[in-house]
């Protein structure tokens, strides 16, 4: 049977406002508050990875990325960029060397699945940190910055929800992600854009500033949720958890802003002038 139009957006909705209320708090000071947070929930998002992709997970499959976020966490607060890309690399080769002792078969793909976890997970959650930075209230660049990232992948996510359901036709990806369709696509760069611009004129950079910096961090929303679909499709697996109902877990939840939060970084440091601070 086909399913209702909108069908859980009730559960979806509410879900993903708990989420915003739990996070507005340390949002707004940063630093080493906001650092816990995005610690914990790159800790969960570990954790639905190595039980994603590890049939047989030992607890050293867990602790050595794990171990690899708290040390990037330390040295990102601390800003020291370069010991925090050390401490990734070193939880990459940590990880790798597990599962080279572990696995008697298919090696190769435990050690791919546990280094691809350590960089799919870690980086962005440092750059999250990284980029909201120590300072305090909603004046500041870093506050005002991932705020534009979140809005932009809510945009495209909703416009992408409501688009697809009202109008159908093509699929984007039916073999990664068969509910997703062309017009939702269309639907949701077109509401992330505007919310660009908006949010953009808002905080000084400009009308089209802010559409021309959201356009790619949009894409890339898309294409990190194909993405993680992709693997999940490897992987066999519906959802990465249970934690938050109508989506699955916290990594299907966020794998949207993983993608956008990496190229929101390239872009503003290949073109610093567009957001100046």
């Amino acid at each position: 049977m086909k399913k209702p139009k909108w069908s859980g957006l009730g559960v979806r909705f509410v879900s993903a406002v708990a989420l915003l209320l739990f996070c507005l708090a340390p949002f707004y000071f940063g630093g080493w508050v906001w650092a816990v947070l995005a610690g914990l929930f790159g800790g969960r998002m570990i954790y639905e990875w190595v039980r994603m992709s590890d049939p047989s997970p030992s607890l050293s499959a867990y602790l050595a990325p794990i171990f690899g976020l708290l040390a990037g966490i330390v040295y990102t607060v601390e800003n020291d960029i370069g010991f925090a890309m050390s401490a990734v690399i070193v939880a990459a080769l940590a990880a790798a060397g597990i599962q080279y002792v572990r696995g008697k078969q298919e090696r190769v793909s435990r050690v791919s699945w546990a280094v691809l976890g350590v960089f799919y997970i870690i980086v962005p959650t440092l750059l999250m940190i990284g980029m909201r930075g120590n300072a305090v209230g909603f004046d500041t660049v870093g506050f005002q910055r991932l705020l534009f990232i979140m809005a932009c992948v809510i945009g495209a996510d909703v416009g992408a929800y409501f688009g697809g359901s009202t109008m159908g036709g093509p699929k984007l990806a039916p073999k990664l992600s068969p509910n997703k369709t062309w017009s939702g696509f269309f639907t949701g760069q077109a509401l992330a854009v505007l919310l660009g611009a908006v949010i953009g004129n808002a905080v000084g950079i400009g009308w089209i500033a802010g559409a021309a910096l959201a356009l790619p961090i949009a894409i890339l929303s898309v294409l990190g949720d194909l993405f993680e679909s992709g693997v999940k499709r490897k992987l066999n697996v519906k959802d990465t958890g249970g934690l938050m109902p109508g989506h699955g877990g916290l990594l299907d939840r966020l794998d949207s802003l993983m993608a956008a939060i990496i190229g929101a970084a390239v872009c503003l440091t290949l073109f610093p002038g567009i957001w100046p601070g």
